[in-house]
């Protein structure tokens, strides 16, 4: 059974900075592009980073320069760091990952639970 664990969300004044981590576990063969989602109340979700296997990173505008995004494949963990954070930043926070369970041959998306971020002062 492969899960992703996320954690990290919480309340942050406005300028402040947040750390979420993501751990994927289970019988795991392979992990491709790994990311970041949100969900403001009233919008849909829309993607915030990903990063691919090999490192290669894309954001949402809004948050160029402010959100970082890493992953370490040993630990099967991604990382979104978010400084600068403002209001509208708040959401829930879902990681996304392409996995490849073993003994399976297609590659599946798997989503985190989510964690909610708050900015407000």
């Amino acid at each position: 059974q492969v899960q992703l664990v996320e954690s990290g969300g919480g309340l942050v004044q406005p300028g402040g900075s947040l750390r979420l981590s993501c751990a994927a576990s289970g019988s795991i063969s392979s992990i491709y592009g790994m990311g970041w989602y949100r969900r403001a109340p009233g919008n849909e979700r829309e993607l915030v980073a990903r990063i691919t296997s090999d490192g290669v990173t894309n954001y949402e505008d809004s948050v160029k320069g402010r959100f970082t995004i890493s992953r370490d494949n040993a630990k099967n963990t991604v990382v979104l760091q978010m400084n600068s954070l403002k209001p509208e930043d708040t959401a829930v926070y879902y990681c996304n990952a392409g996995i490849r369970p073993t003994g399976e041959v297609g590659l599946y998306d798997y989503w985190g639970q989510g964690t909610q971020v708050t900015v407000s002062s």
